[in-house]
């Protein structure tokens, strides 16, 4: 039987979540709903749904087994409340909440009503991540010391005017909402679920915020913090640095350092992008190409653009097939893949992998990366979450 879901909010991101539907058929799209009529009849346009006079309505509807929140993110708590309250399993974009008290009321109440609730992001699930994993999990760079985690999405106010950006549906990207709620809370989380699954719970995070652009050419009630720095301390004596911004140019990078060598990923928002390993100590045809044939090397250089730095990598094969449906070429990721994960818990009758602990877990060390001031720049993590199981 497949799991019927709904989806409230039906803004910019809405668009990007049905194009994925071919890759999971155990999900079907029955509803939607949202306050802005304009927005829904946007997304209606493109995706003939059902949709509700109301969102007691939706929640009033039998057929719906899950909710996708997909509303601003300082209605997540409510929406995701009202949802659990009417016994609906629900996937919220992130994040979970605006603050850990939020966060752990809604994790209390899905389990209270024996309900799966899960957040956003869900590119932990995706080839990319999971072979990434995989390699650690193979210690094919020996101990992990470091990793540097970026995600900077370059100066794009005010220069690039972003309230301009149209969905597919033409739904305008919401540049005042995301200024106010800061891109820390909006995307840190693509790197922190990486980490999360691969290292554990966080221990203890060092962290430091500014506002480094206050007029990003819209006015706003409170600009949030365009910078943040946080290093997060993990188990076994991992430290991860991970940066989030809105000044930096483009950067979505992660680079996990060990004492064998170093694994690299370009783009954390690319569910099939490569993941390379390069060798702390080269081979010795390397070594020889290197030193004692040079035009070799120039020849590398100039017939396929590799130098002495990219010749000392390999690619490590997908652990899976990339041949599914993304939502576009632009934007090579897939949504849905958080809801299908919770629809093939619910089918297994297993616990979902994207628990309500680690979205819990993830909105405290979001809080206090954005936040520095509230726990004087340090704070001991008090969440923990089961451990996530891989994929292949």
């Amino acid at each position: 039987m497949p799991v019927n879901f709904a989806i409230v909010g039906t803004g910019y991101v809405a668009d990007m979540y049905p194009v994925t539907l071919v890759n999971h058929p155990r999900l079907r799209l029955v509803g939607a709903w949202d306050t802005n009529r304009e927005n829904l009849d946007a997304f209606l346009g493109r995706w003939p749904v059902k949709t509700y006079c109301g969102i007691e309505a939706l929640l009033g509807d039998p057929s719906i087994d899950l909710v996708l929140n997909l509303t601003n993110p300082r209605s997540h708590f409510e929406i995701t409340k009202r949802c659990l309250a009417a016994g609906k399993h629900v996937y919220s974009e992130k994040p979970m909440g605006m603050n850990l008290t939020e966060a752990r009321e809604l994790a209390d109440l899905a389990a209270y009503n024996n309900l799966l609730l899960a957040s956003a992001p869900c590119s932990v699930l995706s080839t990319t991540a999971q072979t990434l994993w995989k390699a650690i999990r193979e210690e094919i760079i020996g101990k992990v010391r470091l990793v540097y985690a970026n995600f900077d999405d370059g100066m794009i106010a005010p220069r690039e005017q972003p309230w301009n950006w149209k969905s597919a549906s033409g739904v305008s990207w919401p540049a005042k909402d995301e200024f106010e709620t800061g891109c820390t809370y909006e995307h840190a989380g693509y790197v922190l679920t990486w980490l999360a699954a691969i290292f554990g719970p966080a221990e203890r995070v060092t962290s430091f915020a500014s506002c480094q652009i206050p007029d990003k050419g819209i006015p706003v009630e409170k600009m949030a913090p365009d910078f943040t720095v946080g290093c997060i301390e993990y188990g076994d004596d991992v430290v991860a640095r991970v940066t989030c911004g809105l000044v930096a140019p483009h950067d979505k990078s992660l680079v996990v350092i060990g004492d064998q060598g170093e694994l690299f990923v370009g783009n954390v928002r690319n569910d099939v992008g490569p993941v390379m390993h390069r060798r702390a100590h080269p081979t010795r045809m390397q070594l020889a190409i290197m030193r004692r044939l040079p035009w070799l090397m120039k020849w590398f250089q100039s017939r396929f653009g590799i130098n002495e730095t990219t010749f000392f990598q390999r690619q490590l094969p997908p652990i899976r097939s990339t041949s599914e449906t993304l939502v576009s070429p632009s934007k090579p990721v897939d949504f849905l893949r958080g809801p299908a994960e919770m629809a093939a818990a619910l089918h297994e009758k297993r616990p979902c992998r994207l628990s309500a602990e680690l979205g819990v877990h993830i909105v405290e060390l979001v809080e206090a990366m954005q936040h520095p001031e509230r726990f004087n720049g340090s704070k001991t993590m008090t969440t923990r979450f089961p451990r996530m199981l891989s994929i292949d």
